[in-house]
């Protein structure tokens, strides 16, 4: 019988903690506890978008901090909803466990669209978030973090502003910060360091993946740009490179640097060989180039797939026509479960996202115990910690996927849950 598809990222969510509850023979107390967020804050702010008012809706979900203080970004975009900000919660909540730092899980947001925003106006919306939010924030209560349209620029807004309510210093209540601010190195470009080192792993580890991989990246911000600079770098080839509006594919392939400064002009990607819709074709021919759309990109052929967008990419309805054999889940929740299902199927290893892109939060916890000490690391000392940090998460993770024989997906799950649970028992939940 056909799965129904869901589009409610949650229900995505509830399937993968049922399956994985049964596993393990888990109690109805603690399934209930792993299906339900401990705070669900949600408040409006009144602010100016591009000079207009408007009434925004804000949210910040507190999921569970058995292991620890609750640890989350905020985003800012037009579509983020309650729905999408609890899923990415309770995502947290996992990835910090497989990650086996002593953090919780929450997220945040405020439906609005930066883009369409003034820097002033996104600074005021930043210094509300907190007015709002503050009571339930704090170094050892929650600690929030930039996501997707958020920075460090706006996380100095966020922490001044608390600081100022608080009447004194606390740098470890946001991470993500400037550096003048406490913010750690390597912050920056933790989630995609994270992601080539777990990727390095397991290219250690399957012997038939070879040496220079052919690679498509969708989604060229933060993380895509600087995973796809990373693997160049690293004599892999960029085959493929997308944006929100489409993308471009080559098999001689790109280098993410000249992608990237066309990106900076505030152009698309197509604009590399485009006016519109207006192509160079000799310039294509030359690179033996094309221009794409989104679905065709993750359809086109490669070693490794990096989702580096938005969640649900990957469907039942377009997994059967992936022709990766790696996917390295950099975006949170791009793949459905009934696209995971397919994907097994077919023989796609699928790094998941619990695990493929906790750089970034590896990288705030050792920013945030930074600054509860007021002492500060080197580029160095952080990458070598990732790098510690994330390959034996990646280990880990890979031997249950063996041993019990499951897709890394559930192996990360099961992991996680285990260390959740366990930590829940213990308190006496």
């Amino acid at each position: 019988m056909k799965t129904k598809i869901k589009t409610n990222p949650f229900e995505n969510y509830l399937e993968r903690i049922e399956e994985i509850s049964s596993l393990l023979n888990l109690e109805d107390k603690y399934k209930k506890k792993l299906a339900t967020p401990d705070r669900i804050i949600k408040k409006t702010i009144n602010a100016k978008v591009n000079g207009k008012n408007k009434t925004l809706q804000a949210y910040r979900v507190q999921f569970n901090n058995a292991r620890g203080p609750y640890k989350g970004g905020i985003r800012f975009h037009p579509k983020a909803d309650l729905e999408e900000v609890k899923t990415l919660a309770a995502l947290m909540a996992l990835k910090c466990a497989v990650a086996n730092i002593p953090l919780g899980g929450s997220k945040g947001g405020v439906t609005f669209d930066p883009k369409e925003a003034s820097r002033k106006e996104i600074e005021k919306i930043s210094r509300l978030w907190v007015r709002k939010m503050h009571p339930f924030l704090g170094q050892h209560r929650d600690i929030p973090a930039p996501d997707v349209y958020t920075n460090a620029e706006i996380m100095g807004y966020m922490i001044d502003e608390f600081e100022i309510i608080k009447k004194q210093n606390e740098p470890a209540t946001f991470t993500g910060k400037p550096l003048s601010l406490g913010g750690s190195r390597g912050r920056d470009t933790a989630t995609a360091q994270g992601g080539v080192f777990v990727l390095e792993e397991l290219i250690k580890t399957v012997n038939s993946l070879g040496e220079e991989l052919k690679i498509i990246v969708q989604g060229f911000g933060n993380a895509g740009f600087h995973a796809a600079r990373i693997l160049h770098n690293s004599g892999h080839k960029i085959v493929g490179i997308s944006d929100s509006q489409g993308g471009i594919i080559s098999e001689l392939g790109f280098d993410p640097l000249h992608v990237n400064k066309v990106k900076e002009d505030k152009k698309p990607i197509s604009a590399m060989y485009c006016v519109g819709t207006v192509c160079d074709q000799k310039k294509l021919d030359k690179d033996k180039a094309k221009v794409v759309t989104n679905e065709e990109l993750l359809e086109s052929k490669c070693d490794i797939l990096i989702p580096a967008a938005l969640d649900g990419q990957i469907t039942g309805e377009n997994a059967d026509r992936i022709q990766a054999k790696v996917i390295l889940e950099l975006a949170n929740n791009p793949i459905t479960p009934e696209a995971d299902e397919i994907l097994n199927k077919k023989g796609i290893i699928v790094v998941p996202d619990i695990l493929a892109n906790s750089g970034g939060v590896m990288v705030s916890y050792f920013e945030w115990v930074q600054g509860l000490q007021n002492f500060y690391w080197t580029q160095e000392k952080v990458e070598s910690e990732l790098k510690k940090f994330i390959s034996s998460s990646f280990n880990e993770v890979w031997k249950i996927s063996k041993m019990k024989k499951l897709p890394m997906r559930k192996a990360a799950y099961l992991l996680a849950i285990q260390r959740i649970v366990e930590a829940m028992k213990a308190r006496g939940v």
